[in-house]
């Protein structure tokens, strides 16, 4: 059954396939000889399978684990140095005919806030958030063709990409909205939007027909091939994830992988981003009541697994997660963090009533996008408020060839630090400005070429002149 070039859901994600990968992860987990071959290998940068990955995290040596997490930091550091991109979640609507058991937005729950955004609504959010410092948004929305048409995400794409306040703009906006159709993927393509961003929640077919029983997304096949027909939309950088707490880790570990292979097999292109959010409290929903939730020790050691069986993808961990947490797997992995986000249709400009809460999930980490980007800076990270990839035509295979042979670096570290500096003109609290000042005064002569270099120091001029926007 299991064919990674196969373009049928139940055969490039094979239930006796991962069944396989994890007896033998578990028959191997004492394997010293075995798990030291595949450390070995990973040190070589170009990833594992997901049956050499799943040996890791099954490997329950002290001794060995620490070099596994010695070796994620470090292939972290190779592929995304010390840099952490910075985004915010907006809700566009919570309208949703689907009848998932996890989310508060399900079709039955009756008493939660429905809420859609008119595009004055969405254009009072965006100013929020640009005054906020952000450049790069995640839209997201439930499944509801009256209320949430293609029509209407793509409208809504087009009033955020005109709105310019100040010195505000939002440059880059990604998408996480349901399972669609080809043609509508060329029509968001066609948009301009960046990532493509879909979870699977579950790859385990049947847990998850039980955890989607009513509404489209009942349709496993048509929502784990998604991704597939983005690609034939046109769409080459795409984001895969997981809710980890639905079903055993291990196993959507092992799918998560199978989902990545399979991708750069059949299209030469892997996920541009890998999620590894955690079941959490939401209006009418109790994790408690799954029952495979993870502990912090477990979270992080999944972080470290797929930064070492994907290097080359960025990870991302949003504020369900606390800031002690976020600070764990940022060395381990994570390469993007949302800050002062909102999961509530609205929010950014006008807090929302008590009695009108439309909330997805209660944030873990509340803090503000300036404390988050202090709090970046203090260890040691640049906060980046980066988008040139997209903007240049770096995206699919340019952009992975790039970023695998190292190249990505003579872009991504001065454009870094050239959208900090903007951010710590236009937007950043006076000790915050203070930090930034100084780290950029340090990781300027970080720069490897001299003629990049040159150029870095008369832009950092040129922002405090009052310029904006440089990029290479």
């Amino acid at each position: 059954m299991y064919n990674v070039k196969s373009s049928k859901a139940e055969e490039f994600i094979s239930h006796e396939e991962i069944l396989d990968t994890l007896s033998y992860a578990e028959e191997n987990k004492h394997n010293l000889e075995l798990i030291d071959q595949i450390i070995e290998k990973a040190k070589l940068r170009q990833g594992l399978s997901h049956r050499e990955a799943s040996v890791l995290l099954a490997c329950d040596n002290d001794e060995k684990n620490q070099e596994i997490y010695e070796l994620a930091q470090q292939i972290k550091k190779d592929f995304y140095g010390n840099r952490i991109v910075l985004f915010a979640p907006l809700y566009l609507s919570n309208y949703c005919v689907n009848g998932c058991v996890y989310c508060p937005y399900h079709h039955e729950n009756k008493h939660i806030a429905r809420k859609k955004l008119t595009q004055e609504e969405i254009k009072r959010e965006v100013i929020a958030l640009q005054d906020m410092g952000h450049k790069r948004l995640a839209l997201e929305t439930g499944e509801d063709p009256i209320n949430n048409p293609i029509e209407y995400v793509l409208e809504s794409i087009k009033t955020i990409y005109s709105i310019k306040h100040k010195n505000g703009a939002i440059r880059r906006v990604n998408v996480n909205i349901a399972a669609t159709t080809v043609e509508n993927y060329q029509k968001l393509r066609d948009a301009e939007i960046g990532t493509y961003i879909l979870f699977q929640e579950t790859y385990n077919k049947e847990s998850y027909e039980k955890l989607h029983p009513t509404g489209p997304k009942h349709n496993y096949a048509y929502h784990t091939e998604a991704m597939d027909r983005a690609m034939e939309g046109g769409i080459d950088d795409v984001g895969l994830g997981v809710l980890f707490g639905l079903e055993g880790y291990r196993y959507e570990f092992a799918g998560i992988l199978m989902h990545a292979e399979h991708l750069e097999a059949a299209f030469g292109v892997g996920p541009h981003t890998i999620s590894v959010p955690r079941i959490r409290q939401a209006d009418d929903i109790d994790p408690d009541t799954f029952d495979n939730g993870i502990d912090d020790d477990t979270f992080a050691k999944i972080v470290a697994c797929i930064r070492i069986a994907v290097p080359y993808t960025g990870m991302i961990v949003s504020t369900r997660e606390s800031q002690a947490c976020r600070e764990r797997v940022l060395k381990l992995g994570v390469s993007q963090i949302s800050g002062g986000s909102k999961t509530s249709v609205g929010g950014y400009d006008t807090p929302e009533p008590e009695d009108e809460k439309s909330e997805q999930f209660d944030v873990a980490d509340t803090r503000t996008l300036d404390e988050v980007v202090a709090w970046l800076m203090e260890g040691g990270y640049i906060p980046s408020f980066c988008t040139a990839c997209y903007r240049e035509g770096r995206t699919g295979d340019r952009f992975m060839s790039l970023l695998k042979s190292g190249q990505i670096q003579n872009c991504c570290d001065p454009n870094a630090l050239m959208t900090l500096k903007e951010y710590l003109m236009d937007y950043a609290s006076e000790s915050t400005k203070e930090i930034g000042e100084k780290l950029i005064v340090r990781e300027v002569p970080n720069v490897p070429k001299e003629k990049v270099k040159e150029i870095v120091y008369k832009n950092l001029i040129e922002i405090e002149n009052g310029k904006r926007d440089f990029r290479f």
